[in-house]
């Protein structure tokens, strides 16, 4: 099971790493004005919906503690997130704001998830 795990664990991460570098790259046009929501960021984000319920349910299953606020907060940074991302997915260019916030939120995630013990 702890294979299993640290597998999900790898694809988790994979996920952060395709929302927060479709957000990256992004940063000079958000400067701009022009910054858009990437298909890396959206498919990221489901990445880590999938692979986050997952590992909820092998660790609680291999009768590991799951913190369940902290499981609760990030869910719903994650749904922000991915409600945004989704809704404006397909706009040419969406309001710094808005594109600001869900980096935000998403740095407001991964430090979440290891600060947060």
């Amino acid at each position: 099971m702890g294979v299993l795990i640290h597998l999900f664990v790898g694809l988790h991460i994979i996920g952060i790493a395709a929302l927060l570098g479709g957000f990256l790259t992004q940063m000079k046009a958000m400067g701009r004005g022009t910054a858009r929501f990437v298909p890396a960021m959206l498919h990221g984000a489901l990445t880590m919906l999938v692979t986050g319920v997952a590992l909820v349910g092998l660790n609680q299953a291999d009768d590991n503690t799951v913190n369940t606020v902290k499981i609760g907060v990030k869910l719903a940074l994650l749904i922000v997130i991915l409600g945004l991302v989704y809704v404006k997915r397909d706009d040419e260019k969406v309001d710094r704001n808005l594109f600001g916030l869900v980096g935000l939120l998403t740095v407001a995630n991964i430090f979440i998830a290891v600060l947060w013990t």
